[in-house]
């Protein structure tokens, strides 16, 4: 089949089954990614073989038992190598996160960045907030926290909801696209080849220059559109009792969980960098792992519920974590193998000839524009980010590049957050927990998820222009 058909045939399959046939994504990425390596040429899988001998990735007697390895067999193995690579990172982020809000961690921080700004600016505190709480939670669970504190300013003030809706958007669900331990940038640097302190500290640095711009749009548009307070489903359930100063715990303990895996994996790098070989070094290397790393944090985490209003239900709240990363690791996994099975196609060798025919930073523009097609078209933030990643891996391996592919991943990050609307699972949360009707929700939270991605790729674009760290 030819290399184009296919990949079309592979695009067309997500969409389809996702959008007509409501296919869990599990099922639609995993169909896709068996009719790739079913539909594709021996003498392109061939050609591809090569290309790993090349790089040294395998050896020429592999070569043979490489080619006719069944279609099922390559794409379990892609499944179990991503399992490998993210599986219980995912997993421990879950756990760290779900302690976060139960012990009351989370509110603290909120609690402590409104008592610094004011309440006069609440909305960038919840702002800074969110997207704090955005690296190590699910941004659905920092929209469900922090939406009764916006609705209790909202009460005393008698005005500004939508900005108070928007600023949780504005931090949350930009760092939720570009900074790991979270799924989507997770697995795209992996599918790219970025290590993860470089996409932590870029991701952090054009996120949190995204977050300021996104929340003047979000001033913007909560200077048009008018939502009163109503009645939000399940807000009994969503309250931040357990975030009181009574009950939570101090603000140094609450940020350590975030704060020590970052520092240990920074650190990592950096002592392999300046001191290589040292006894700090070798230190940091055994506890910068990222899995040791987020390992840590979950642990202190953990420790952590003793604040929580009955610590008892520490077992519950593990296990309600795991059930709920269990269903993110089948989609990442599934997504992870796609994007590999699409590599051994030979998409990517072609598009890295594409590649030289667009000039510079249009590269960005074009990952851009593809994941906000397929976010738009089938919902999934996560999806599209897998999607595109697995489709634009060529371009990264180009040594045409003109910059680093952090830039990369950043744009395809960016590209996920333009259009979410009806088809978009967090749509609905953002409405219904916060009242607001579907039309409303068209008039702000569409509208902001295209300021998110614009401004997004906008300090993409310039931190290449910039510092392109091509090395």
């Amino acid at each position: 089949m030819n290399i184009w058909l296919l990949l079309s045939l592979a695009i067309m399959t997500v969409l389809v089954t996702i959008l007509w046939l409501r296919l869990h994504p599990f099922m639609a990425l995993l169909l896709a990614g068996w009719i790739v390596p079913v539909g594709t040429p021996t003498a392109l899988l061939r050609s591809h073989a090569e290309t790993l001998v090349q790089r040294g990735d395998l050896s020429n007697e592999e070569v043979g038992p490489f080619v006719n390895r069944p279609a099922i067999n390559r794409l379990t193995d892609a499944f179990g190598k991503t399992a490998s690579q993210i599986g219980i990172l995912i997993a421990l982020a879950s756990i760290l996160g779900a302690c976060l809000a139960e012990s009351g961690a989370a509110g603290k921080i909120v609690e402590c960045a409104l008592a610094c700004i004011g309440e006069r600016h609440a909305a960038i505190a919840l702002a800074f907030s969110s997207f704090l709480l955005g690296i190590p939670i699910y941004f659905d669970t920092v929209f469900y926290l922090m939406v009764p504190l916006a609705r209790s300013l909202r009460a005393r003030s008698g005005k500004d909801y939508v900005f108070y809706i928007l600023a949780i958007m504005a931090g949350g669900s930009i760092a939720h696209s570009l900074i790991p331990p979270t799924p989507g940038p997770l697995q795209v640097a992996e599918i790219i080849g970025v290590d993860l302190v470089t996409l932590i500290f870029a991701g952090g640095i054009v996120g949190g220059f995204s977050s300021l711009f996104s929340l003047l749009a979000a001033w913007t548009i909560n200077r048009v559109v008018e939502v009163p307070l109503r009645d939000a489903q399940n807000e009994q359930v969503m309250e931040l009792g357990s975030a009181t100063s009574a009950t939570s715990p101090p603000l140094f303990f609450a940020v350590l969980p975030i704060a020590i895996p970052i520092l240990l994996i920074g650190g990592a790098a950096a002592f392999r960098l300046w001191l290589p070989g040292s006894f700090l070094a070798s230190c940091f290397a055994m506890f910068g792992e990222k899995n040791t790393a987020v390992g840590l944090g979950t642990i202190m985490a953990m420790a952590l519920m003793v604040w929580a209003p009955q610590t008892s239900k520490t077992p519950k709240v593990v296990a309600d974590a795991l059930a709920s990363a269990g269903t993110i690791i089948l989609i990442t996994c599934s997504g992870g193998a796609f994007g590999m099975m699409l590599g051994q196609s030979g998409v990517a060798e072609k598009l890295s000839l594409v590649q030289s025919q667009i000039p510079g930073l249009l590269l960005l523009v074009l990952a851009f524009l593809l994941t906000a097609a397929i976010r738009t078209l089938q919902g999934s933030a996560t999806v599209a980010m897998i999607t595109a990643a697995g489709i634009l891996q060529g371009f990264a391996s180009a040594d045409s590049l003109p910059f680093h592919p952090v830039y990369l991943v950043l744009a395809i990050g960016g590209g996920s957050k333009p259009v979410s609307w009806m088809n978009d699972s967090g749509f609905w949360v953002m409405c219904r927990m916060s009242g607001m009707t579907e039309s409303e929700g068209l008039k702000t939270v569409s509208p902001l998820t295209i300021a998110m991605g614009l401004s997004t790729l906008f300090w993409t674009l310039i931190a290449a222009w910039l510092f392109p760290m091509k090395g």
